[in-house]
């Protein structure tokens, strides 16, 4: 068993609403993650953090039945109660079955975009004495570029899996990527040393 290392693998809104063939970004998101390959590499990149002794925390977005942890002004979430989409317990904030997780892995829901607010994402980090935090997952312009933001002002070293992440469009992805660079190092999963 290799020894633990001090980073932790937040694979963010993997959800079947957001990446599902299926789901309610069939259009959008979706098609993305498919042209991308993102799924694939993102279950590549969870074996090898796994396998590194890496820790392993879901992100997850998602409200009560009756929205009531959603802000009636923001464009995203109000959105999201007027399409029925991102409610608990449903197949709808499931992470996708090609990412499903393990027992040991965290679950961290969130009810706005950053990875960190009003989660307990920070106390898994300080309980774990983590030191790196790599990301990937849906929006790259969304939760990865929030996470990684608020990851660097946090003093964690912040790494982006770039081929694991999509946006609506190849054009959103590469555009978030540009303004990243000053916050996280941008890698691909193939590229990225566990252990290191």
């Amino acid at each position: 068993m290799p020894s633990p290392i001090k980073t932790l693998f937040l694979v963010m809104d993997m959800m079947n609403d957001l990446v599902a063939e299926d789901g309610f970004s069939a259009q959008t998101y979706a098609v993305q993650v498919k042209e991308r390959g993102v799924l694939e590499k993102t279950r590549a990149a969870i074996a090898a953090a796994r396998a590194a002794g890496a820790l392993v925390g879901y992100v997850r977005v998602g409200f009560s039945a009756d929205y009531r942890e959603a802000p009636a002004n923001s464009p995203i979430f109000s959105g999201a109660r007027k399409n029925g989409i991102f409610q608990l317990g449903t197949r709808g904030t499931e992470i996708h079955p090609a990412l499903a997780p393990q027992p040991g892995d965290f679950d961290i829901v969130k009810h706005r975009v950053s990875p960190f607010y009003a989660t307990s994402l920070e106390a898994i980090l300080r309980a774990h004495r983590i030191e790196r935090i790599v990301m990937s997952g849906v929006s790259t312009n969304g939760v990865v570029h929030s996470g990684a933001r608020e990851a660097h002002d946090r003093d964690y070293d912040a790494v982006i899996l770039e081929d694991c992440c999509a946006g609506v469009s190849a054009d959103e992805h590469m555009h978030a990527l540009a303004c990243l660079g000053r916050y996280a190092r941008i890698v691909s999963s193939t590229e990225f040393d566990w252990a290191a």
